[in-house]
């Protein structure tokens, strides 16, 4: 069993008790919550694969490791049922976007007019996949 193993269990276990029940009634609308949450992991393995050093401070290290590994899991739950290049795009969307906030915010990287713009194109592209591609 590793580490990996562990976040999946009480993953499976929260979804069971809580998610299960709206199955059916939600199914779609949960696939959608269950690919941002995903996109949310992305950015947490990006930004602890930063502060991880090249791997070298070890609490990060293992952050980025289970991040990088519920990422991908939420990734294949959501992708079973909603278009493959539409849940990649969203993913890796809302990846980016994150991280590049996460770069302003945290660690002072540059915010001019243009990043800015783009960051909003990029949402833009996001709310249109959801809207005419779900």
């Amino acid at each position: 069993m590793g580490i990996s193993f562990i976040p999946f269990h009480l993953f499976q276990a929260i979804c069971m008790r809580f998610l299960l029940p709206l199955r059916c009634k939600y199914f779609d609308t949960m696939n959608w919550i269950i690919l941002v949450v995903a996109g949310l992991f992305e950015v947490g393995f990006t930004t602890c694969l930063k502060l991880s050093n090249n791997f070298t401070n070890w609490k990060w290290s293992v952050g980025f490791f289970i991040s990088i590994t519920l990422s991908f899991i939420l990734l294949n739950k959501a992708s079973q049922t909603l278009p493959m290049g539409t849940a990649y795009a969203v993913w890796t969307g809302i990846g980016a976007v994150g991280t590049v906030l996460v770069g302003i915010f945290l660690f002072s990287e540059p915010s001019d007019w243009w990043r800015i713009f783009f960051i909003f194109t990029l949402i833009g592209s996001i709310l249109g996949l959801r809207i005419v591609g779900g």
